[in-house]
């Protein structure tokens, strides 16, 4: 007798969601969910993801940049995840198919393009440009070529958070539907 041999899983699936973490569904324990958290979450998510957004772009300019901003954005998806748990929608989650590896590798491949391109017009690498355009209805904005390592910096972070969720949550839920109390 052979040994069982283990499924194989094409490359292209390996990453791939096995279960709906993020889709809209029923909560595994209802008697655990509070309608004043949801209410507080619903609220609170776009105006974290705002603020998160605002920390991201001044972050050349003052305290904050793509780490902060990332930490800040993961922990709005934290806070709609422990009000909803992984049935209730957690921003585009509950609308796409995230695959969070795709998000990590995303933010990473463009922090580190950002980070080498100076290396092709012979700068030293991580070395910033400044440009400053002139937009008609706005008048003057200023651009730093860092800013889209910081926006690679946000991404991976995102995705990180939305990868512990994903991973970390679907033990907890499994754990909860086995053992409601």
């Amino acid at each position: 007798m052979s040994a069982p041999e283990k499924e194989q899983v094409p490359f292209e699936d390996w990453d791939e969601p096995k279960n709906e973490w993020m889709l809209p569904g029923s909560c595994p324990v209802r008697a655990n969910r509070t309608l004043l958290l949801e209410a507080a979450a619903r609220f609170l998510f776009p105006t974290v993801l705002v603020f998160s957004g605002y920390l991201l772009f001044v972050g050349h300019y003052g305290p904050g940049g793509g780490f902060s901003g990332g930490l800040v954005a993961g922990l709005a998806f934290v806070l709609r995840y422990i009000a909803g748990g992984a049935t209730e929608g957690a921003g585009i989650g509950a609308r796409v198919r995230v695959r969070p590896p795709l998000v990590v590798g995303s933010g990473l491949l463009l922090a580190l393009v950002t980070a080498l391109v100076p290396i092709a017009f012979g700068a030293a690498p991580l070395t910033s440009a400044h440009v400053v355009l002139h937009v008609p209805v706005v008048g003057e904005v200023d651009l730093v070529s860092s800013l889209a390592l910081d926006v690679g910096v946000y991404v991976l972070i995102v995705g990180v958070v939305l990868e512990l969720l994903r991973s970390l949550g679907t033990g907890i839920e499994r754990d909860a539907r086995e053992d409601p109390r």
